[in-house]
């Protein structure tokens, strides 16, 4: 059984703030099981964002896998807006976090599926 996503955000944020990056939840999906999206804001103009891995993978009915978006480039902050719009018409239970940090760092480690 997975983590709730509550929890897991609440875990996510603990590890942000022992490494002194601003992080902060700016949309709340259901507590149990909403899809969760992490924006990672360079603070230059760009965001890469990363989301859920697809099902399929064995270990992903017990842990929480990554994978990055848009081919893990970073995009603008209009695009990032549009693409989770269409994300939360398809799900509306998602979390979004945003994360701060000029050096782009996760904080996913071995969680993180290469693209």
């Amino acid at each position: 059984m997975r983590l709730k996503s509550g929890i897991w955000v609440s875990a996510y944020l603990r590890r942000c703030a022992v490494e002194a990056v601003p992080a902060m939840v700016v949309r709340r999906g259901h507590a149990d099981a909403g899809t969760i999206f992490i924006a990672v804001d360079r603070l230059d103009g760009t965001v890469q964002l990363y989301g859920p891995a697809p099902a399929g993978l064995d270990q992903i009915e017990s842990e929480r896998f990554w994978v990055p978006c848009f081919e893990g480039k970073a995009v603008s902050e209009e695009t990032l807006n549009a693409y989770l719009e269409r994300q939360a018409d398809f799900d509306p239970d998602l979390w979004v976090i945003a994360v701060e940090d000029k050096q782009g760092r996760h904080f996913l480690g071995d969680a993180l599926i290469a693209a």
